[in-house]
Order: C-alpha cells, then sequence, then structure tokens
C-alpha cells in the first residue's frame, strides 16, 4: 500500500548529483563565448528553466535567432556530457527507491527542463526507462518551471490526480512548479541549502539521498 499513487522527479540534481558540472558548463560558455561577465553564484541562481529560457533571463528576449541558441545548447550539453560522464550514476539509495515503489505500484514519471538529448544521456546509460510510465521534458511544455505545466503534464500522463503525486526535487524554482501544481514535494539538498525553500508549505521534507528512513513514510 501507498500514501500516494505517483512520484515525478526532476531529473538533474535529483536522480543524479551533476548540477556542478551544468554550472561549471554554463559558467564557461557564458563568460567566455557570451562574454556575460557572471560569477559563479550568478550563474547557478539561473540554472532553473529550458536553455532558451536562461538565455533570455541573461541577455533580454530575442537576443539570439533559433539556430544560435540550438548551438549553444549543444555545444554546452556536450560539454556537460564529457565532463560529467565518468561520474554518471544514481544518486545512493535510489535504485532500490525505485524498486521498492515499483514493487508497490507507484506510477513514475520524470519531468525536467532538460531537453530530451540529456534525459537520453541518463535513462540509456542507466538503463532506467522501464521504470517510468512517462517522460516531460524541455520540449514537451511551453513554459518550463517555476510554471506547473511539467509536473502537471507528467501527472496527466500517468492518469493520476496531481493531489496524489509527490514530486522530488533539487531546486527552489522545482518545488515552487510542485506547489503550483497542487503537489507535495521532497526535497533532495544536492545544490541548495534547506534555507533556500523555506517559503514553500508543500514541503514534505529535506533528504541528502534516497537512504533516508523518512521516505519509508512515503509507504503504508
Amino acid at each position: 500500500m501507498v500514501k500516494y499513487d505517483a512520484f515525478l522527479f526532476d531529473l538533474n540534481g535529483t536522480m543524479i548529483d551533476d548540477m556542478e558540472y551544468h554550472s561549471i558548463a554554463w559558467y564557461n560558455i557564458l563568460n567566455d563565448d557570451l562574454q556575460a561577465g557572471l560569477s559563479r553564484e550568478a550563474v547557478k541562481a539561473q540554472m532553473y528553466g529550458k536553455n532558451e529560457e536562461l538565455l533570455d533571463r541573461i541577455f533580454g528576449k530575442g537576443r539570439f535567432s533559433r539556430e544560435e541558441v540550438d548551438a549553444i545548447s549543444l555545444k554546452k550539453e556536450t560539454s556537460y556530457q564529457t565532463a560529467f560522464k565518468p561520474h554518471l550514476r544514481l544518486i545512493e539509495g535510489l535504485p532500490a527507491f525505485l524498486e521498492k515503489a515499483r514493487v508497490a505500484g507507484v506510477s513514475m514519471a520524470i519531468g525536467s527542463a532538460a531537453i530530451p538529448f540529456n534525459i537520453d544521456f541518463v535513462l540509456d546509460n542507466l538503463d532506467l526507462r522501464g521504470y517510468f510510465k512517462a517522460i516531460v521534458s524541455a520540449d514537451d511544455v511551453v513554459i518550463s518551471k517555476p510554471d506547473p505545466e511539467t509536473f502537471l503534464k507528467g501527472a496527466s500522463l500517468l492518469g493520476v490526480d496531481p493531489a496524489r503525486c509527490v514530486v522530488f526535487e533539487d531546486a527552489p524554482k522545482g518545488v515552487e512548479a510542485a506547489l503550483r501544481a497542487g503537489m507535495k514535494c521532497v526535497v533532495l539538498t544536492t545544490m541548495h541549502g534547506v534555507e533556500e525553500f523555506q517559503q514553500y508549505p508543500n514541503i514534505l521534507g529535506y533528504i541528502v539521498d534516497y537512504r533516508d528512513p523518512s521516505l519509508d513514510e512515503l509507504f503504508v
């Protein structure tokens, strides 16, 4: 028996601990290639939503053509994947947690602002597709997190009431998206401290990894 019908997982920083690699890739491209002149903290603060949305926030909407955005995104993601691949593995305890949820009959989906290129990189290299009945990527939504569309679409694809879903997230904007979708949330503190989430009333708890015994409370 489970308390919830579905688990929706963000990907980067939530299933794999890779956000520092994304941060380095963005920092290098934004400053070396695009001359943005941003600090590492400023880059970190912008790392949410689609790549196009990030570029719009930093440089202004329409600064780059569609072709330029695609080229920047591909270079950034290729750089990230090359650096991170030797370290690619699930966060501690997640393999057992996914299996426990599957056996318990929990429907699972991925709801990520990542492009399919990055989602495929993780799912195919770690052979995870069998656990997920739905995948929502940056290409599947009009507006990314903190808009709730990503998680609402995931719940719809699973055929589950949003109130019966738990989201696993690592970023404040993702928790906000879950809140706006009417979903509870478990926070992974892989990149952001607990103090950065205090304004969100939908948080069930904070975990360092999936070995945390508090996750047993999601099952009855």
